[in-house]
């Protein structure tokens, strides 16, 4: 059933309107800052628990499964208790769970409350971009979710700093308590400003679909975590990849055959949708690798220590959020097709150029390939993002949501286990203490990811000219609309 709180009501409400994308972008700021936040805390925590810092992988990683793990039943959360009550609530075990870090006396407690985070986060994301799908017709549609995804940039911009500053004056456990007076913020503003949205039809959760998928999704992102740091032999490895795969290819035959399955693949038969969420997931192969190489880059390859490392990686975030200010502007002029086949060319073209980087390059070199990273990466991910929704239909929104949130995490650990692969299969068995075969290795890496991007632009060919309108112009015609209604498999 419908939520007292009209949707209808609140959606024309212009406060509404107004206030909806501080809610999440708050609550997306607070999540991206505290995952970032924490890298350079590893030391101090360390220390003050009396472990070595590589034992603390586990405090990152819980983060990671969790997050995997719960995204897929947010959908079904929002649904069927309204997405203002799951949204807060979610804040509230978010702040919650961010005391308890800080409360942390040993590991065991620490990785506790981590995946407490972890869950939490699975449902503020997913839940504050459905929420803003349904209050926002899809001509506003991309304006409002660049706003939202500003602070998911300023967040990792500010994070590694503020993290160093943090330790250096105060005990570790301060890190976690930044959360608190934000979690607060948000609450006051989610209850009065958010709407309350759930589906008029109650469906069960998908038991057997969550067994499978989740336990296949934590299984294969915990051997790309571990990947290459030999905690477990090669053949041990090779069977748990294939149980993973096999968990999956489970879910798969199952959610073809269940009444209400917990993804629904049946959203794929949308080109639009198919190819932003498959599509876009090819090209975060070659982008998502640039976060762990980029460091190694600067710091063996020029020499530079972590800190001066951390603030060439500043550019690429200020680009990024220029471009979400134009963004609009340039989906408009030119359309999702050529938008999204050229940028992903410049993309990879971007990250081949990163393999001319040597201890000799000028600054100015290195901080222009940023900017021009950020630029087009920013382009692309709201290109894709929002492209999506565009023929999805309202009542599968919240599906669409879970769908692409999934995909999207899924892609960042597949993006960083590849890039890692790849720098490691060129270094082959020279030592990683010489600098010069590691440099070798990592400029034949980026070459191969910038490769593999450019190719990957093949798969927006199969976008048509006016595919995206009902976001980027804003177009409901008859024919844009004949054209998502007789979308089927074969388009």
């Amino acid at each position: 059933m419908s939520s007292p709180h009209s949707p209808l009501i609140q959606a024309d409400n212009p406060k509404v309107k107004r206030y909806l994308p501080w809610v999440v972008a708050i609550a997306l700021f607070m999540e991206q800052l505290d995952s970032t936040i924490i890298n350079t805390a590893i030391p101090s925590m360390a220390a003050s628990l009396n472990v070595t810092p590589l034992s603390l992988k586990a405090v990152v990683s819980c983060y990671i499964l969790s997050l995997a793990v719960s995204i897929p039943i947010s959908g079904w959360m929002a649904d069927r208790f309204g997405t203002r009550r799951v949204f807060s609530t979610a804040v509230g075990l978010f702040t919650f769970s961010s005391i308890l870090c800080g409360l942390s006396v040993n590991v065991p407690m620490l990785v506790a409350a981590r995946t407490l985070q972890g869950f939490s986060a699975a449902m503020m994301m997913p839940v504050g971009r459905l929420t803003v799908i349904r209050t926002f017709p899809k001509s506003e549609l991309l304006a409002a979710m660049n706003f939202v995804i500003i602070p998911a940039l300023i967040g990792p911009l500010l994070g590694p700093t503020l993290g160093g500053l943090i330790v250096h004056w105060l005990p570790w456990q301060a890190i976690f308590f930044v959360n608190v007076p934000i979690g607060l913020i948000a609450q006051w503003l989610i209850h009065r400003h958010m709407p309350d949205y759930r589906s008029d039809v109650a469906r069960p959760l998908d038991v057997v679909g969550l067994a499978l998928f989740g336990s296949g999704v934590a299984l294969l992102s915990w051997i790309l975590e571990i990947f290459g740091e030999h905690y477990l032999d090669v053949t041990s490895t090779a069977i748990l990849f294939l149980l993973s795969l096999g968990l999956l290819a489970a879910y798969v035959w199952h959610a073809r055959h269940a009444m209400h399955p917990l993804l629904q693949l049946a959203l794929f038969k949308t080109r639009t949708f198919r190819i932003s969420v498959a599509g876009g997931f090819i090209t975060r192969l070659g982008v998502g690798g640039l976060p762990f190489l980029l460091p190694l880059l600067y710091q063996l390859g020029l020499g530079l220590p972590a800190w001066q490392s951390g603030l060439l990686m500043m550019p690429t975030a200020a680009a990024a959020m220029v471009m979400k200010l134009i963004s609009v502007q340039v989906l408009r002029r030119f359309g999702y097709r050529k938008v999204l086949i050229v940028n992903t060319v410049m993309i990879g073209i971007t990250i081949c150029l990163f393999s001319i980087i040597t201890s000799t390059t000028p600054i100015w070199v290195i901080l222009l390939l940023g900017l021009a990273q950020g630029f087009f990466n920013s382009l692309q991910f709201s290109s894709m993002n929002s492209m999506a929704y565009a023929d999805v239909k309202t009542e599968d929104s919240s599906m669409a949501s879970t769908i692409a949130s999934s995909m999207q995490q899924m892609s960042m650990s597949f993006g960083l286990a590849f890039g890692s692969l790849i720098a490691a299969w060129y270094l082959g068995d020279l030592p990683q203490s010489d600098r010069t075969a590691v440099v070798g290795a990592l400029h034949h890496a980026f070459l191969t990811l910038g490769g593999l991007t450019i190719l990957s632009s093949l798969s927006f060919w199969a976008l048509r000219a006016n595919d995206g309108e009902t976001v980027s112009k804003g177009i409901t015609s008859k024919k844009v609309i004949e054209v998502v209604d007789t979308n089927h498999p074969s388009v």
